[in-house]
């Protein structure tokens, strides 16, 4: 490592090192591998005016609730926001977001959301290198199946060795559960492994298993503090990968 570069060079410096030592590559999904929460934030507005409700997310209302890990529980959220008693009941908010995750699943398959630039690159390049790779999201497998679908192709599953999904785990980010489950799957030390994440609560989920994390800054949490992360990028194709 060259002493004469700036502190952010020997993040990056570093980063390169940690990406080509790593056995298994960690993903998250949502705003990490695609920038998707335009799309989920469309297909729950559609899923209210659908289900009658006179709600409305705004981006700003939007980016509040996505410190709210999971879509039924920014569902309850927000009806805990309202003023007077809570207006839909647990019943109601499931079925509430599985009309959302039909909406969204026909969104991304009529008009699709690319792969985030660098993504496809640093993927191919890891299989190259014979690193194995997964996925540890907050998101459902029907949303990840929806994505991936169309920005990889149907084969997607046969790339990733181990995919947890939110709801297969007791507590979802930022708890460390979803890390915990990939790293038992694929029988790793925390240590072996690089996690890629876009936010606040996916980093602390990360670091809390132990694993290092490289941040892709996304839409909505460009804003977030990464101190802990070992590097910031606006884009993964700074990596080089």
């Amino acid at each position: 490592m060259n002493v004469n570069l700036s502190p952010a060079a020997v993040r990056l410096d570093y980063s390169r090192h940690a990406l080509r030592q790593a056995a298994a590559l960690i993903f998250d999904v949502d705003g990490t591998l695609a920038e998707t929460e335009e799309v989920h934030r469309q297909a729950f507005n559609e899923a209210f005016v659908k289900a009658g409700l006179d709600w409305c997310w705004g981006r700003t209302v939007y980016k509040e609730l996505l410190q709210v890990a999971g879509g039924k529980e920014r569902i309850r959220a927000f009806d805990s926001m309202r003023p007077g008693p809570p207006l839909l009941s647990d019943d109601e908010v499931a079925e509430l977001h599985r009309i959302k995750t039909d909406r969204y699943v026909e969104l991304i398959a009529l008009g699709g959301c690319p792969l985030r630039p660098g993504v496809a690159g640093l993927l191919a390049t890891a299989h190259g290198r014979g690193q194995r790779l997964a996925i540890a999201t907050t998101t459902s497998r029907a949303n990840i199946d929806a994505l991936l679908s169309i920005a990889v192709g149907r084969e997607w599953p046969d790339m990733f060795e181990a995919i947890v999904a939110g709801d297969e785990v007791n507590s979802k980010k930022p708890a460390p559960d979803v890390y915990l489950e990939v790293l038992r799957r694929l029988d790793l030390p925390a240590a072996e492994c690089l996690a890629f994440e876009d936010s606040c609560n996916g980093l602390q989920s990360a670091a809390q298993a132990g694993i290092a994390v490289i941040v892709t800054r996304s839409i909505y949490f460009r804003d977030d503090d990464f101190s802990d992360a070992i590097v910031a990028l606006d884009e993964l194709t700074e990596l080089g990968e």
